[in-house]
């Protein structure tokens, strides 16, 4: 059976080639062979790729129109002078390029994590010798020493195997310890099922044995999952892919304007210089500069919240990602599974005296408090259920100590105790221990078939008296299962509420798979078992799950624990490693890692996910709305050859107190109660729709047409500096109402309510008593052009800033009564 996958050059070994080399005997490789042989094959080591030089990573974080859009921007400011401005869009751009700089280095980690599984040396015989040897000196050919707690070094095919078991979770997927034997397998076994091999990478549980190396580096199971993970695809997230098509159109219309005030000024006559200054000074009013710091704001909050949550965020992007995910693909043990083997059913007529025989025949050992221990993890579990019936292993060898034992052997699948009462205790595989036994084997046959249907791994138990004379008196079965979480339960059913795919990817028997995604409730009418339960999974079949449904033009979360898991979790869009049980390597090639590994979690981090999405869009409107608002005050006199309402400082002033602090405060809001019954968003769908774009321009006429209506009415009454001071403040408190009327798109702002975002009504209450202050302070009025405003003046700016913002709140009212019609 050929084991070798061959990534690299130098050619492969097989099974058949090292059991007929002349070299390998009990005595092992001889130095000189070893030696040549390192030379043909090469080190036994997951080679380093070459990373990405920083220059490289730090170039990438200025690849995007957003990025692009805020440049040009800042150079703009610098022509016109705004120094104040462009420093902080400057200072923008910085911090958001270091931000993805470190988060893309630490993503280069991920396979250079796959060299810390490897074993650092390993036990060899080396003409007849038993020798540690530097794990990068081995060889095929190689005769591996193998005892509990080593790390298999090398894949390496079994020559002898004693009671040896191997922990495979990282590398299958497989929940339990996997029993090992000499007898052949065939080519066409699974990974999880070779049973006459050890990985690379994977631990000795029990048991010694001498293995064949078959396989060295690249070309072990464990370098080929490194083969993989180095060529899965990063994908660009959804809200990255929404910005940017976002940032665009905004170029599209900065240039319009641009063009637009060019060729009227032109045509009017404007001195060149003039029309210049004009045509920029839009065009830095139409870029909402903002817009980074909101994100980056409304996503590091995210991730505050989802921390709370167990759910810890290693790449800023994702938290949003995972709101609009429409697919998640999990692992089972330990996810949605509690990860501890529990004893679930009991098969005889006494279940005290069944639960003793279990116990006195075992070598685990229980923790004093009962969680946890020494032993085989389904050892364990019987000792669990003995103590809950107060029966103690302690106990029973204290007051009925063993006599002699037959340990467990993968051939026998049984072990046997005899102890000084008299009774020889026996338990193992059904099939091996029924036929000791004389009565109630057919019963006991057709309760094992009904157990192992619901996916239990099913252990018989007997006692023989005098001496271990058979037949053995059968006392009846234990089913052992890893339970599934109460709460992932609920998950997968509000997963499923929320429109969202529950796929249950595992390294374990298609038969418990089944039982437990039943169980879960994952199983959906629109899907087939074989799309939503895959048992046996390898890495190849993880990454072409993923790939399937990336092509479905789903949204993908995958979570792992395992090396395996690793090349889909970098493909996904969304990869989400086990804190608890996961590997370095599987968490270096995250987005987001699980404290409590628990599937609950990733739903409650989904709801937080779209209801940052949410306020990222309610805010980039009501950004946008302003800036529209502002663009149409400028717009309108300049090609109606009025006089400009607004100076360039009043619109710098404008954006910061504006736009800055209240989308700040706007993007932190709370997820609205149904953000769950929603169904996730399209793949496609743009960041700022018809209707978003529609309420833009709206609201933007309207902010405008209040603005300028008493720009008009007092510039005919004869006063400019009035006219302009009423403009400018009609213009802020506008826009600063407006943001409680931000906050939702169906619900008013009383049903909302304002006392449940207090830093928003903290900031529109400072930036009022901000812009009444800067009529009355001598050093603001003459850097502002501006003056005090009589008490009817400050009554008219406020009651025709209170227009805009009531229009768009009863538009929520008759949308709701069409909506109410409709229904």
């Amino acid at each position: 059976m050929a084991v070798v996958t061959p990534c690299s050059p130098g050619g492969s070994v097989s099974e058949r080639t090292v059991a007929r080399d002349p070299h390998i005997t009990d005595r092992g490789l001889s130095a000189a062979e070893a030696q040549s042989r390192l030379a043909t094959f090469g080190p036994n080591e997951i080679p380093r790729e070459r990373a990405t030089s920083p220059r490289t990573l730090l170039a990438r974080q200025f690849a995007s129109p957003v990025i692009w859009l805020l440049l040009a921007a800042c150079g703009v400011s610098l022509v016109v002078g705004e120094l104040l401005d462009a420093a902080a869009i400057a200072l923008i751009v910085v911090i958001n390029g270091a931000i993805g700089f470190l988060q893309e280095h630490r993503a280069e980690c991920a396979v250079m994590a796959l060299r810390s599984m490897t074993a650092p040396r390993a036990r060899v015989l080396r003409t007849g010798r038993s020798v540690f040897v530097p794990a990068s000196t081995i060889v095929p050919g190689d005769v591996l020493v193998l005892e509990a707690g080593d790390i298999a070094a090398a894949d390496a095919r079994l020559l002898t195997a004693h009671a040896l078991s191997t922990n495979e979770a990282a590398l299958t997927g497989e929940s339990t310890p996997v029993d090992k034997s000499t007898e052949p397998t065939t080519p066409e076994t699974p990974l999880a099922e070779r049973h006459d091999f050890v990985f690379m990478g994977t631990s000795i549980a029990t048991g010694t044995g001498l293995g064949a190396v078959v396989a060295t580096g690249m070309r072990t199971e464990l370098g080929r999952i490194a083969h993989l993970l180095a060529t899965a695809q990063d994908t660009a997230t959804p809200l990255q892919q929404r910005l940017a098509r976002v940032s665009q159109t905004l170029l599209y219309i900065c240039g319009g304007i641009v063009g637009l005030v060019t060729a009227a000024g032109l045509l009017r006559g404007w001195p060149v210089l003039q029309v210049f200054m004009a045509a920029v000074s839009l065009a830095v009013a139409a870029v909402p500069e903002g817009l980074p710091a909101v994100v980056t704001i409304a996503l590091a909050v995210g991730v505050q919240r989802m921390a709370a949550r167990h759910v810890i965020v290693r790449r800023l992007a994702a938290v949003e990602t995972l709101g609009c995910a429409t697919v998640i693909c999990t692992d089972k043990t330990g996810t949605l599974t509690t990860g501890v083997m529990t004893v679930r059913e009991l098969w005889g007529r006494d279940h005290t005296k069944l639960l003793y025989a279990a116990a006195a025949c075992s070598d685990a050992e229980l923790a004093a408090d009962g969680r946890g221990g020494i032993g085989d993890p389904t050892e364990l579990a019987i000792l669990t259920a003995a103590a809950e019936r107060d029966i103690h292993r302690c106990q029973i060898e204290i007051g009925c100590p063993r006599i002699s034992e037959v340990p467990f052997d993968a051939t026998q699948k049984r072990m046997s105790i005899e102890r000084a009462d008299g009774r020889t205790y026996i338990k193992g595989a059904v099939e091996s221990v029924l036929p000791l036994c004389r009565e109630g084997v057919d019963e006991a046959l057709e309760a094992n078939a009904q157990m192992a249907a619901r996916g239990l791994r099913v252990l018989a138990v007997a006692v023989a008296h005098d001496s271990g004379q058979l037949p053995a008196g059968l006392l009846g079965l234990i089913g052992i299962a890893d339970p599934p979480r109460p709460e992932a339960i609920e998950a997968v059913a509000a997963a499923s509420t929320a429109g969202i795919t529950t796929i249950m990817i595992t390294g374990d028997h298609p038969v418990t798979a089944h039982a437990i995604a039943k169980e879960l409730g994952i199983l959906e009418a629109q899907f087939s078992e074989t799309e939503l339960v895959r048992a046996r999974a390898t890495p190849e079949d993880k990454l072409a799950i993923v790939r399937t449904w990336k092509a479905r033009n789903a949204i993908v979360a995958m979570t792992g624990d395992g090396v395996n898991d690793a090349p889909a979790l970098r493909e996904a869009h969304i990869g989400i490693a086990m804190g608890r049980t996961g590997t370095e390597v599987t968490r270096e090639a995250s987005d987001m890692v699980l404290a409590d590994d628990n599937f609950a979690s990733i739903i409650a981090a989904v709801r937080e996910g779209r209801g940052i999405f949410d306020n990222i869009r309610k805010t980039l409107v009501y950004l946008l709305a302003g800036n529209t608002g502002e663009l149409a005050v400028m717009l309108v006199p300049a090609l109606a050859g009025w006089p400009l309402p607004l100076l360039p400082l009043q619109l710098l002033w404008i954006n910061v107190i504006t736009d800055g602090l209240p989308a700040l405060a706007l993007v932190i809001d709370p997820p609205e109660e149904d953000v769950l019954r929603r169904p996730p968003r399209h793949p496609d769908e743009p960041m700022l729709r018809r209707r978003e774009w529609q309420f833009i321009m709206a609201t933007g006429v309207l902010q405008a047409a209040a603005t300028l209506g008493v720009f008009v009415w007092a510039l005919n009454a004869g006063d400019l500096v009035e006219a302009r001071n009423l403009a400018f403040s009609t213009l802020v408190f506008g826009e600063l109402f407006r943001a409680f009327a931000a906050r939702s798109t169906t619900r008013l702002f009383w049903e909302v309510g304002p006392f449940t975002n207090l830093r928003l009504l903290g900031v529109v209450v400072l930036s009022v008593a901000m812009q009444i202050g800067i009529h009355y302070i001598p050093a603001t009025e003459s850097v502002f052009e501006i003056g005090a405003l009589s008490p009817t003046a400050w009554a008219l700016t406020l009651l025709v800033a209170l227009g805009p913002v009531t229009v768009v709140e009863l538009s929520k009212l008759v949308r709701r009564g069409a909506v109410h019609a409709c229904d």
